[in-house]
């Protein structure tokens, strides 16, 4: 079935149809391409998002990096980028292959169909003009016959009249035979003009229009299959990534299994470990002895000669770690502001990389050898003497090196029997800050009591020795709270109550706020002062902190 049969007298639809066909090729290339834009704007704010949270210092320079849940969190991050590369392809298919090509298409479509209705409207205005010259001649045809008919009356009206003379009579009959004659001329052009227009509206609706309707159905159903073709390719850009995509969501996946909160708390530890050794317990002092009492055996604080050992206010007291302000360190070439563990990795790692420059200065002398040894045998490829600036310098490069090599060799020795001796067994005599209590805030009587028993029963196991009690274990921190008070770094909220009986820390009520004054060093206590000014450390897990 064709238009050119089924729709001969359908003109003016077939006009209509193939237009809103055009309209409807427009409106999907105006919809591609604001679903390109989308896509654009779509990647555009994913990679702005995955800039923004991508760490700003380099690998090699943040300690986070080194945390398994930093690292996935970065490839997560990674995966972004390459999903946004993704849809940005997608909209560069859909741009070219789609908007473009379908553009250029309905410009070609329009000139072809208007070249098509101007053809069939050409047809009918000469059409029209052929039947408006055969309803002239018919009308003068018409008219002729009447004119004749009248003649053919008036002359034999005189025929028949005795008055009319003979003059008359004769007149009349040639007028009547003109007009006759005229008719008959009329009626043969009324005749051929009939057949002339019936032979020209056969071919008309029989052949020409045919023709033009048949062209306007293969364009169109050409236009309908383009269309198609260009829906088709709107899933087809889809597919082409999916695959890229799909590798994106598995690297996603693996990056999340690949979270481990073990090994995270290991790197914290070979990242932080001070590899000092804990304190020992802290002696008591007695202010009873100004008391006129008389001394015993059983007087806490008195010798057994009798003669009381004085504790007061004159006597030097080492601050102790967690509870002495750190000071301000100096940073020295061989690492001894920081903590025994730190120190030996840090010159653990100075010592690598020396070694390894010293290999590539190595590796750079024996080629310049081999080198010079080329141009000594064949002098026109270069002069040798021109390599002994060069060698020079990398000898004294080696020089220098392996001296540094030797420096951090034997700092860290030191650095390393430093942290051996301070690896003694003293954990079982001390106790660790406080775990937040599981249903009520702490009985402080009896944690005291706990405590002391615990102390008691390690003691009389493992006494500690008089030299550790008196020494001061940690030099780095023998500064004294008296000093310019500083300015908070954060606020928190006590969430338990706590009894702060021991030297450097203070009391807190629950729901009390706090000023935050330095963080958490990984020992589990937190600096923080009060609104009343009293500044001491309280167990972290007892806060909720928040950092300015």
């Amino acid at each position: 079935m064709d238009w050119g049969t089924e729709l001969w007298d359908q003109f003016e639809v077939l006009e209509r149809h193939t237009q809103w066909g055009l309209d409807l090729l427009d409106r999907y290339v105006k919809f591609v391409k604001e679903r390109t834009e989308v896509e654009q704007a779509y990647a555009k704010q994913l990679r702005s998002l995955v800039k923004k949270y991508l760490p700003k210092r380099p690998t090699k320079d943040d300690p986070e990096s080194k945390f398994s849940q930093q690292q996935s969190f970065v490839q997560i991050l990674q995966e972004v980028n390459d999903f946004a590369g993704q849809r940005e392809l997608v909209a560069e298919n859909l741009s070219v292959r789609v908007c473009l090509e379908l553009a250029k298409y309905s410009q070609e479509m329009k000139q072809e169909r208007k070249m098509h209705f101007q053809e069939g409207r050409r047809a009918q205005q000469q059409l029209e003009g052929g039947f408006k010259q055969l309803e002239n001649s018919k009308r003068k045809f018409e008219r002729d016959c009447r004119e004749a008919e009248k003649a053919a009356q008036t002359a034999e009206r005189l025929d028949q009249d005795i008055n009319a003379t003979k003059a008359d009579v004769e007149k009349a009959k040639q007028q009547a035979h003109l007009r006759s004659h005229m008719a008959e001329e009329s009626k043969n052009e009324y005749a051929a003009q009939l057949q002339r227009f019936n032979r020209d509206q056969a071919h008309f609706y029989f052949s020409q229009m045919p023709q033009i309707f048949d062209k306007l159905q293969d364009m169109d159903e050409r236009r309908a299959t383009h269309l198609g073709a260009g829906y088709g390719l709107l899933s087809e850009a889809e597919l082409q990534v999916v695959p890229i995509i799909a590798k994106c969501l598995e690297g996603m996946k693996v990056a999340a299994d690949a979270v481990d909160a073990k090994n995270d708390s290991q790197v914290l530890i070979e990242l932080h470990k001070s590899g000092f050794a804990r304190p020992g317990d802290v002696e008591f002092e007695d202010f009873s002895q100004p008391m006129n009492r008389a001394p015993s055996d059983s007087s806490l604080g008195t010798p057994s000669d009798g003669r009381p050992e004085l504790r007061g206010p004159g006597r030097s007291r080492a601050k102790r770690w967690p509870f002495g302000k750190k000071n301000k360190t100096v940073v020295t070439e061989d690492f001894s502001h920081l903590p025994p563990e730190q120190q030996r990795k840090r010159l653990q790692q100075q010592l690598e990389e020396r070694n390894r420059e010293l290999q590539k200065e190595v590796d750079q002398r024996e080629a310049l050898k081999k080198m010079k040894d080329v141009y000594e045998k064949t002098p026109q490829m270069g002069d040798p003497a021109s390599l002994e600036p060069r060698i020079t310098e990398t000898l004294n490069n080696i020089e220098r090196l392996k001296l540094e090599v030797q420096k951090y060799e034997t700092w860290l020795a030191e650095a390393e029997s430093r942290v051996l001796s301070n690896r003694g067994d003293t954990l079982g005599r001390h106790a660790r800050p406080p775990d937040p209590p599981a249903n009520a805030p702490p009985d402080s009587s009896s944690s005291s009591s706990n405590s002391g028993s615990q102390r008691n029963k390690e003691s009389s196991e493992e006494p500690p020795s008089e030299e550790g009690q008196d020494a001061p274990i940690y030099t780095e921190f023998d500064e004294d709270f008296e000093e310019e008070p500083a300015s908070p770094i954060g606020h928190c909220v006590a969430i338990y109550h706590f009894e702060g009986s021991s030297e450097g820390t203070i009391s807190m009520a629950e729901g009390e706020d706090l000023s935050l004054m330095e963080e958490d060093k990984g020992d589990g206590w937190t600096r923080v002062r009060r609104k009343q000014g009293d500044e001491g450390y309280v167990p972290t897990s007892y806060l909720r902190v928040t950092l300015n």
